[in-house]
């Protein structure tokens, strides 16, 4: 029980990855805040952490919004008196019919032998392409360190764990430069927040996930063609998605005491960057 008397705030927690985190930490004794835009599936997992014993607070909250996470982080703070543990991990990811068709054509272009070109995916992008993934990405992992903080640093205790991706420090999704450019943002935001309060016994640290088998990859996978699953597996050394307890056990570590990483941008992604 290594997070025993610990309060956790999870953003995107409804299903997922965050669930999965959640769930993982409630079991190692924390109690949990939630936070996600979609309130039934939010409620079931709070029912799953409150089966397990610990006390579960959720929270329907866009962490676009720099209201809604203050209001959120004073809910925490009337009922558990304090915040020990924020885990950023509510994101939009590329998931539309056109980053689908754009995901297969550079899956395709870089597993198979044809003749070099250019994918023509940045210079065919609309400002909407671009914009869209500022306001959650970005925008909503700073309204929540910053909230975090106000409980963290006068404690001199917390962990902050910020969830990017390979796509921010690699070039693993062309297919989606906009997606990449916010996950690139977030990997240097905990390099930089993670030496500001690193003197405050506060540590941030962030996972780069490669592909988890999350709904939005079973929703691609579904509706892939088996050429098309055999050139992403191809990309993967290990020959398959990421689990998402897999990403949970480390976040929980992260989330522990028994660590010496400040600043890191850990990524487990089954070998497609090493």
């Amino acid at each position: 029980m290594q997070l025993q008397n610990k309060v956790a705030v999870i953003t995107g927690a409804a299903q997922g990855l965050g669930k999965s985190i959640a769930v993982a930490m409630a079991k190692e004794g924390a109690d949990i805040v939630l936070c996600d835009i979609q309130e039934d599936p939010m409620h079931g997992v709070a029912e799953q952490i409150e089966a397990l014993g610990r006390q579960c607070l959720p929270v329907r909250c866009d962490v676009s919004s720099s209201r809604d996470v203050a209001q959120m982080f004073s809910q925490a703070g009337e009922q558990f008196g304090t915040v020990h543990i924020l885990v950023n991990n509510a994101a939009r990811v590329p998931d539309s019919a056109e980053e689908t068709e754009r995901r297969n054509k550079h899956y395709a272009y870089l597993t198979t032998p044809v003749p070099r070109r250019s994918l023509g995916i940045t210079s065919s992008l609309h400002d909407d392409d671009w914009l869209k993934w500022w306001d959650v990405n970005v925008h909503g992992v700073f309204y929540c360190t910053r909230e975090a903080l106000k409980f963290m640093e006068p404690q001199r205790y917390g962990k902050i764990i910020n969830i990017t991706s390979v796509a921010g420090v690699s070039a693993a999704s062309t297919h989606s430069p906009g997606y990449s450019a916010s996950k690139a943002a977030v990997a240097s935001l905990t390099k930089t927040v993670g030496l500001d309060v690193a003197g405050a016994n506060i540590y941030v640290n962030a996972i780069a996930c490669g592909a988890v088998l999350t709904p939005p990859f079973e929703e691609y996978l579904a509706n892939a063609t088996d050429e098309q699953k055999a050139c992403l597996y191809q990309m993967i050394p290990l020959g398959r998605l990421g689990k998402p307890e897999e990403y949970a056990s480390l976040a929980v570590y992260l989330a522990g005491d028994a660590h010496y990483f400040v600043g890191q941008v850990l990524s487990a992604n089954g070998g497609v960057v090493i």
